[in-house]
């Protein structure tokens, strides 16, 4: 896609609100592989998220034990959906989620606006290049959005089930001006977004990257 026409979508989307769906949610434990089975799952009750662009889950909370994925009661399930269609996720609460032998309730939702902030992070935003590569890419990408920022490549991820993979890396972009963040919020970066990747939210502190 040339960069006229990247700009041109973007600007498009973004007069779109698009704001984020925080859930309570009650359980103990899921695989690290997770945003397989948690995606299907969510589009059970709400099959209208299929057809729409940009919208995602972000990742889960949570501290890694094994191949797991230990839950708090701080730990919420957000879907980032654009602001018309916050009334129909009401189906999802009182749900139960199966994931891995697992079951997750699905408390109380309520909606939260995307603010803009000078620094942003997202977990995993796939590609299959190599450092170097990828930062150059993302250079690229965000040229074409009209995005003036620095980048920090945080640690490479992959997400792995028997079946499907995908890879990627953590990705920081820093000393955003107010609407270029709103925007990056907006559409994210990459694809995968039902599986968490390319979704960015606001960022504290750049120092600590190798943290999950």
């Amino acid at each position: 896609m040339m960069a006229k026409e990247m700009l041109d979508q973007a600007s498009v989307e973004s007069t779109r609100e698009i704001i984020d769906i925080v859930f309570d949610l009650d359980g103990a434990q899921v695989p690290q592989n997770y945003p397989f089975e948690l995606w299907p799952e969510i589009v059970q009750s709400l099959v209208w998220l299929k057809e729409e662009k940009n919208v995602g889950i972000l990742p889960l909370r949570g501290s890694v034990s094994g191949e797991n994925l230990l839950l708090s009661k701080r730990t919420k399930l957000i879907l980032r959906i654009p602001a018309d269609h916050a009334a129909q996720t009401a189906k999802l609460t009182g749900q139960k989620i199966k994931i891995g032998g697992n079951i997750l309730q699905v408390g109380a939702g309520k909606a939260r606006i995307l603010h803009a902030a000078t620094t942003l992070h997202s977990m995993l935003v796939e590609s299959s290049l190599g450092e170097v590569e990828f930062l150059a890419d993302m250079k690229i990408k965000l040229q074409g959005l009209n995005v003036a920022c620095n980048l920090i490549c945080d640690k490479y991820r992959k997400i792995s089930s028997g079946k499907q993979s995908i890879a990627g890396y953590g990705l920081v972009l820093h000393d955003l001006k107010p609407q270029a963040s709103l925007l990056i919020q907006r559409t994210g970066l990459g694809g995968a977004r039902q599986y968490g990747c390319g979704i960015f939210v606001p960022f504290k502190a750049i120092s600590g990257l190798e943290q999950d």
